[in-house]
């Protein structure tokens, strides 16, 4: 059934599920949840409905049952990633982006090899284990090759996060220049799968132009690729690129996919991001409430993570190793979870 938002049933806020395909009640929604949880997909109709109907209710009933599911996977254990922003130029110029290529006022910086090091011993110290030999090395460096990707591999690195943003190729145009290739970025993950790597991908929520149709691309993509981390956050506009001015993402929505994206890959190593904490003074608890399970401290030394600004208003900027350190263990015990002191490694099950 096909309906508008101006529909008596989205006006009450019972019957809430408004798409392309068909309009949901809330019985619908959890009926196609319990069978997201049983078979792990859905259609790209019945997800671009069920996203749609994103409501009070069926953001309740798909946290509890995410939040379960994560629990029966991994326990009560929260694994911490420490960031190392190494550098702030990049090559691209992507429209959302605020260290773009064009954008003359970012001040660009590069760490030294000894800076990173210092780092790194500074997370080692408060059990980061992003380096030395009994810790995993994770880089998210971008599109390249496959022999670079092999080199890197070989050289000691265990895991690679690539976004792609969104699934979508119209979308993808909207958010991208044309020197820029979804099906090059989507290679570049099958490549990062093949050679060996555990693998991350990840899109926005709440990008310019992003349709529930789009976000059901996404779910697809993610369940065909299987990676073994999934990146997701809302979108914030940083206020030197084209989209300074459109609207940030939602908070409930973000929740809600990471919610439907535990209960389809039960497995997925999930954070709860940056950006979710920037948006909401408790984004990452009400992350690992609804089904995360990473968290991403900055170890970058103080004087530049300012300046690693991909949108406006990022947290954290100010704060030492430690302090971050301390002040996120108190968070996660919060919310009734503890901090694991270990790799972090996917979990893998098959489905």
């Amino acid at each position: 059934m096909k309906a508008d938002a101006s529909s008596p049933a989205w006006r009450t806020g019972d019957n809430i599920g408004v798409s392309e395909y068909m309009l949901l009640t809330v019985e619908e929604g959890k009926q196609l949840i319990d069978r997201l949880e049983q078979e792990h997909e859905l259609s790209k109709a019945e997800m671009a409905a069920l996203i749609d109907a994103n409501c009070p209710k069926l953001r309740d009933y798909a946290r509890i049952k995410a939040r379960a599911i994560g629990d029966r996977q991994y326990g009560k254990k929260i694994y911490i990633r420490g960031l190392i922003e190494f550098t702030n130029y990049c090559k691209n110029d992507c429209y959302y982006c605020g260290i773009r290529c064009s954008n003359a006022k970012a001040e660009r910086y590069r760490l030294s090899r000894e800076d990173i090091m210092a780092c790194c011993r500074e997370g080692k110290k408060l059990g980061f284990r992003t380096d030395y030999p009994d810790c995993a090395i994770t880089l998210s460096i971008g599109e390249r090759e496959w022999e670079s990707y092999e080199r890197f591999r070989k050289a000691g690195a265990d895991r690679y996060l690539l976004r792609h943003e969104t699934a979508a190729e119209s979308h993808y145009q909207k958010l991208h220049p044309h020197s820029l290739s979804l099906k090059h970025r989507k290679q570049c993950l099958w490549n990062l799968k093949e050679i060996g790597y555990q693998t991350g991908c990840g899109f926005m929520v709440g990008s310019l132009g992003q349709t529930s149709e789009h976000l059901a691309e996404d779910f697809q993509f993610i369940r065909e690729l299987q990676p073994e981390m999934a990146g997701i956050g809302p979108f914030i506009p940083h206020s030197d690129t084209p989209f300074a001015k459109e609207t940030q993402g939602s908070l409930e929505l973000t929740l809600y996919l990471l919610s439907l994206l535990r209960i389809q890959q039960p497995d997925l190593l999930l954070p709860a991001t940056t950006a979710l904490a920037t948006i909401h003074p408790r984004g990452r608890e009400l992350g690992i409430e609804a089904g995360a399970n990473v968290v991403m401290p900055n170890l970058s030394p103080v004087g530049v993570r300012d300046k690693y600004a991909l949108y406006d208003g990022k947290v954290c900027t100010g704060d030492e190793a430690a302090e971050c350190r301390n002040c996120l263990e108190k968070r996660i015990e919060s919310v009734g979870y503890h901090i694991a002191v270990s790799r972090g490694d996917h979990c893998s099950i098959k489905f």
